[in-house]
C-alpha cells in the first residue's frame, strides 16, 4: 500500500498515475477536499493524516517547503507503519533534506529525499527527471518504485542532501532564463520587434548549445584570453539598456549584470573575457 501526502498539481498528477497503472494509493492533504477530488480516479481519501499512512510501506510527499515537510510528517508520525520508507519529492534546502534523512532514521524510518524537475503532465505522464542522493542500499531498494514515476532517474551518489542542492542549482538556472526571456522581449518591444521574431531567433541560433562550452570557460579560469572583451560587453549591455529606456520598457536582469561589469571593470579587467565577472563564483 503507497500514501500520498500532499495534493497540489504535482501530487495529484503523481497518483493519477499511480492509479493508472494498478496501484493503491491513499491520500490525504490538509485541504480535504483536494484529497477526496481524486477519489474519482480510483484514490482513496482520508481527513485523518495518521489514518492515511498507517498501512502504508511507502509514503510519498509533495509539500511546500522544510517547514511544512517537518509539520506534515510529524503529524503523521503516529501512524507510521514500523519500518516504512518516507520519500519526500518537496523542494528543500540541503540541510533539511540531511537533517530530516538522520532524524528519521533514529526513529526508525527511512526518509529519501527525491525532487524533481517536472510539471504536472510529466507527473501524469510519469516523464522528466528525478533526482536521488545519498545511501545507496536505500536507493537501490526504492528505484524501481521511481523509476515508474518519472521518464529519467538520476543517482548523484552518495552524499546526502546532494539532489536537494542540485534541485535548487536547477531551479535557479531556471529563474534566470526566464527572466533573460523577459529581458529579450522587452527590448524586442522597445525596437519594435516581435516576440515571434524573438522566437525566431532564439530557433535558428539555438544559444542553449553555448551553455557547455561557456560553463568550461568560466570554470578553466582562463579570463586573460578573451572571445568578447567585458568593456565591449559592458558597452553592449549600456546599448540594451538606453534602448529599453527609449521604449519605455524595463529590464530586469541586464542592469544587475551591467553593475557586476562595473565592479570588475574598476579592478582593471576591462580588458579579459566578460566571463571573468563570474570569477568570484567558482
Amino acid at each position: 500500500m503507497t500514501a500520498f501526502l500532499g495534493m497540489g498539481l504535482l501530487g495529484s498528477n503523481f497518483v493519477r498515475a499511480m492509479l493508472n497503472k494498478g496501484g493503491q494509493v491513499n491520500v490525504w492533504n490538509r485541504t480535504t477536499a483536494k484529497a477526496k477530488a481524486l477519489e474519482q480516479y480510483g484514490a482513496k481519501a482520508f481527513e485523518n493524516i495518521t489514518d492515511a499512512v498507517k498501512d502504508a510501506d511507502i509514503i510519498h510527499i509533495t509539500l511546500k517547503d522544510d517547514a511544512t515537510v517537518d509539520e506534515v510528517l510529524e503529524k503523521a508520525s503516529a501512524g507510521l507503519k514500523p519500518g516504512a520508507i518516507i520519500i519526500d519529492h518537496t523542494t528543500t534546502s540541503a540541510a533539511g533534506a540531511v537533517e530530516r534523512t538522520k532524524k528519521w532514521k533514529e526513529r526508525g524510518f527511512t526518509y529519501q529525499h527525491a525532487p524533481v524537475f517536472m510539471g504536472p503532465q510529466n507527473a501524469l505522464d510519469s516523464t522528466g527527471t528525478m533526482l536521488v542522493s545519498g545511501d545507496q542500499e536505500v536507493i537501490k531498494k526504492i528505484e524501481p518504485e521511481l523509476n515508474k514515476m518519472t521518464g529519467k532517474l538520476m543517482n548523484l551518489g552518495s552524499e546526502t542532501g546532494k539532489a536537494a542542492g542540485m534541485k535548487l542549482i536547477g531551479n535557479l538556472f531556471l529563474l534566470s532564463l526566464t527572466s533573460g526571456i523577459a529581458d529579450a522581449l522587452a527590448l524586442g518591444k522597445a525596437e519594435g520587434i516581435s516576440a515571434a521574431d524573438v522566437a525566431g531567433l532564439l530557433e535558428a541560433w539555438n544559444p542553449a548549445a553555448m551553455v557547455p562550452a561557456r560553463l568550461k570557460k568560466i570554470t578553466d579560469g582562463k579570463f586573460d584570453q578573451p572571445s568578447w572583451e567585458l568593456n565591449m560587453a559592458r558597452k553592449d549591455a549600456r546599448l540594451m539598456m538606453e534602448g529599453a529606456k527609449k521604449g519605455n520598457t524595463h529590464l530586469f536582469v541586464i542592469p544587475a549584470v551591467a553593475e557586476q561589469m562595473d565592479k570588475w571593470i574598476d579592478k582593471g579587467h576591462g580588458s579579459d573575457d566578460w566571463t571573468v565577472i563570474a570569477k568570484d563564483s567558482i
